[in-house]
């Protein structure tokens, strides 16, 4: 998580396994995770100006996955985070099938939860993990 500038920091423990949940802390949403469009099946679908990359190839990458929206808004207890820019988020399946996929971010101290299509990629929109140990 570090070399694609995270801050990853323990936030919670897992009761029954003991784990330690390392999430992204950094204030934004890190800046070599951004300009990513949300799968592989988004990028591929995508005809011009194509992302590098997806949100989800370079988690899968990192060996850490998405937060989910209960992630991120648990996250967004511990501190103010994603104010200027957002991150793309665990997508329900039929929400995907349908092209669409979710993204949060924090505005006027309010945590929102957002839809766009898949292939879509704005240079403030990237993607926090979550890792397990």
């Amino acid at each position: 998580m570090e070399q694609s500038g995270g801050e990853p920091d323990v936030v919670s423990t897992d009761k029954t396994t003991g784990e330690c949940i390392f999430v992204d802390c950094s204030a934004q949403s890190p800046t070599a995770r951004r300009n990513v469009c949300y799968d592989r099946e988004a990028l591929r679908a995508r005809k011009e100006h194509k992302p590098k990359n997806s949100a989800v190839e370079m988690a899968t990458a990192i060996g850490a996955p998405l937060l989910t929206v209960d992630e991120y808004r648990g996250l967004q207890t511990l501190g103010e985070f994603d104010t200027t820019t957002s991150s793309w988020v665990q997508t329900p399946a039929h929400i995907r099938r349908l092209g669409g996929a979710l993204f949060c971010d924090r505005r006027y101290d309010t945590v929102f939860v957002y839809h766009n299509g898949a292939e879509s990629y704005y240079a403030a929109r990237g993607f926090r993990c979550s890792l397990r140990a």
